[in-house]
């Protein structure tokens, strides 16, 4: 008991400090150094032997050179490369010639909120075939977003829809969803047909709808609610490029989805290749419009500024929320949660509710949907044969609360990515996503029992 009064009284005060708008890298680097000192103190290994420096206490740092290596070389790239594609595509104008283009048709309708509504069912439906969520956000950011706000919607409505986008895990190609298919024992297009599908549908809706309302609550209490959509109209002197441009920040998402199970599944295309290659064709369109070897030549600077400024506000955010967590974990916390939910005596039902809502807490606090979820759906055919129901009645629902969950932690590596894009606070960004969150955690439960 002492581990987990020890982690949630530190949990308490990381919250508040956040909160209270202190740097949260430098509070959440503090508070997970505590935690793994603490364990340390406790008597708890932080490192296996191969990767230890020899002496514990250093381990800590260790640890967070390794995170920071592994992330700064997989999903920080990917969020780095991102940004700095975003930045060049608004320096060629490119940007500004997608949101002019599709101004006009987007702004038959009217209500900035139905659209809204409308473009988180479309973001998660790209979901099913990008099923990374840091990696949709960010495709998003670079397309969808733009549009949205240069339609007159506000930037944090836009960002928490874009946030929302991944938040429901579907399809054979989520891992989550094929760990989940394989500890039901079930095929893992039987889970996304059968399992996913009735309970997602429903929820959807919910979210879009729980958007709509949560969004205009906020803009009037803010003070800037649009009246209606306006296309963008030309400013005076304003020179657009080529229409064609308007094509060049779809082509990363289209690269990913034609060379994807979709389409031309022999050929893989990572979201950082898809990147390059969209900033490689830019810059040769750039040559040829520009005729200027010189300039086009100078203008990659621009993406490796994006990339630098991203690694400074987004990255390291992600590695302080791992380290975070990681000092959660090997305190013991999550192990005594465990315990705790298996002795609990509820119900069949009771237990479901139980595991579902600390899945979710610790995804929350942990900005991890993956970690919580792993950890304790290994734990669900023994729990489910105890209590004589099918498994899959029990994962589904941990497994729709792990995304879930996800999308309203600010230290969430979509939620962070976003935010920083978007340039508004992760913390603002998720008083936005938390209700829609919540609904959603509340109907798929609901679903769940009900199918």
């Amino acid at each position: 008991m002492l581990s987990l009064g020890i982690a949630l009284l530190t949990t308490i005060v990381v919250a508040w400090l956040i909160i209270k708008r202190m740097k949260p890298q430098a509070v959440l680097f503090a508070g997970g150094i505590f935690l793994l000192a603490t364990a340390i103190l406790m008597g708890y290994p932080l490192l296996d032997a191969k990767k230890s420096t020899g002496f514990v206490w250093f381990d800590i740092f260790k640890f967070i050179e390794d995170t920071f290596s592994t992330r700064a070389a997989g999903i920080g790239l990917m969020i780095m490369t991102v940004g700095g594609f975003a930045k060049y595509m608004d320096h060629i104008g490119a940007s500004r010639s997608l949101v002019h283009i599709a101004a006009k048709p987007l702004s038959l309708v009217k209500s900035p909120y139905i659209l809204l509504a409308v473009s988180y069912i479309i973001g998660q439906l790209l979901n099913i075939v990008i099923p990374s969520a840091a990696g949709l956000c960010v495709l998003l950011m670079a397309t969808m977003y733009p549009v949205l706000v240069n339609l007159g919607v506000s930037r944090l409505s836009a960002a928490a829809v874009v946030a929302t986008t991944p938040c429901l895990d579907l399809g054979p190609a989520s891992g989550t969803a094929v760990f989940a298919a394989k500890t039901a024992g079930l095929d893992v297009a039987d889970y996304f047909v059968n399992e996913q599908i009735p309970i997602a549908v429903v929820t959807m809706a919910a979210i879009a709808a729980s958007h709509y309302f949560v969004q205009r609550y906020f803009d009037r209490k803010e003070g800037v609610e649009p009246q209606e959509l306006q296309a963008v109209p030309e400013q005076a002197g304003e020179e657009l490029p080529p229409k064609i441009y308007a094509l060049l920040p779809l082509i990363p998402i289209i690269l990913v989805l034609v060379f994807s199970k979709l389409c031309i599944s022999s050929i893989k295309m990572p979201v950082v290749t898809a990147m390059i290659i969209s900033v490689f064709i830019a810059m040769l369109m750039e040559l040829i419009r520009t005729r200027n070897p010189k300039d086009v030549c100078k203008s990659i600077q621009v993406f490796f500024d994006g990339m630098g400024h991203l690694f400074a506000t987004v990255v390291t955010l992600i590695v302080a929320g791992e380290t975070f967590a990681f000092g959660l974990t090997k305190i013991g916390a999550i192990d005594m949660i465990i315990q705790g939910a298996q002795s609990s005596g509820f119900g069949a039902v009771g237990v479901t509710l139980v595991m579902t809502l600390i899945v979710a807490v610790s995804a929350i606090i942990m900005g991890s949907g993956n970690a919580p979820f792993y950890s304790f759906g290994a734990l669900v055919p023994d729990i489910a044969k105890g209590l004589s129901m099918m498994p899959a009645a029990m994962i589904t629902p941990m497994q729709m609360a792990a995304s879930i969950a996800r999308s309203a932690s600010p230290i969430t590596a979509a939620v962070v990515a976003v935010a920083g894009v978007a340039d508004v606070s992760p913390v603002d960004l998720v008083k936005r996503t938390a209700i829609p969150m919540g609904v959603a955690l509340v109907v798929s439960f609901l679903m769940a029992v009900i199918f």
